[in-house]
């Protein structure tokens, strides 16, 4: 239901630390004033804002990992935050439908893009809960958590230092977790395991993932 990917190399998380020490960044709460649990800073220049986001989403889409596991119909142009000592985002679950410049996005899956290293500041991990079970996440620089956007997920108050991250959300293909899971791991068992396979039985391998590809995802 989650999946941890590495997407930025060194200069890219360079250029996009130093487009965050060059631009100004406001009151997270500027796109939602009545989020009590929302307490971080978020890129506010227009020119910085395109070029972080296009980094970003240029990283994302060059990942087949990333593609094989989101099958992205559509991304929300990433976004930088930080968090400062005393900053954090309490429990919530994200919007389930997010307006864009360009129309309207449904939030099937979150991921957050760590841009600083863990050392740099204490406290603030990603916490997810999925179930009865919780899951931290404190990345190295460069490292994409991808999860679904109806998980309640908390960003733990930040006690020193600086958390840098990209977030984004993404409109799938396969709108069903389940479903998205289970494809996913078709794909993987066919990466894994075609050559071994006989040609006839990887063929009908092939013929149920395209199927179910089919049956059921949407229009792109």
């Amino acid at each position: 239901m989650f999946k941890e990917i590495e997407i930025l190399d060194g200069a890219g998380v360079a250029e996009l630390r130093r487009i965050a020490a060059s631009a100004p960044f406001v009151d997270g709460r500027i796109t939602n004033p009545h989020n009590q649990a929302k307490q971080n800073l978020q890129l506010h220049d227009p020119a910085a804002y395109q070029r972080s986001a296009e980094i970003v989403l240029r990283a994302l889409m060059a990942s087949e990992e990333f593609r094989d596991f989101a099958f992205p119909a559509s991304i929300a142009p990433p976004m930088l935050t930080r968090y400062e000592p005393g900053m954090r985002y309490g429990g919530h679950a994200d919007a389930a439908y997010i307006q864009l410049p360009n129309g309207v996005l449904r939030s099937d899956l979150s991921c957050t893009v760590f841009l600083n290293d863990p050392d740099a500041y204490e406290g603030g991990a990603l916490r997810i809960t999925l179930g009865t079970r919780e899951m931290r996440f404190r990345c190295a620089p460069g490292t994409a958590i991808v999860y679904p956007s109806d998980t309640v997920h908390e960003v733990e108050p930040v006690t020193k230092g600086e958390r840098l991250v990209a977030i984004t959300f993404i409109q799938s293909r396969i709108k069903d977790t389940f479903q998205r899971q289970l494809l996913y791991e078709l794909n993987e068992i066919a990466a894994l395991e075609g050559l071994t396979m006989s040609h006839e039985n990887f063929t009908l391998l092939q013929l149920v993932q395209q199927k179910l590809y089919r049956h059921w995802g949407e229009k792109p």
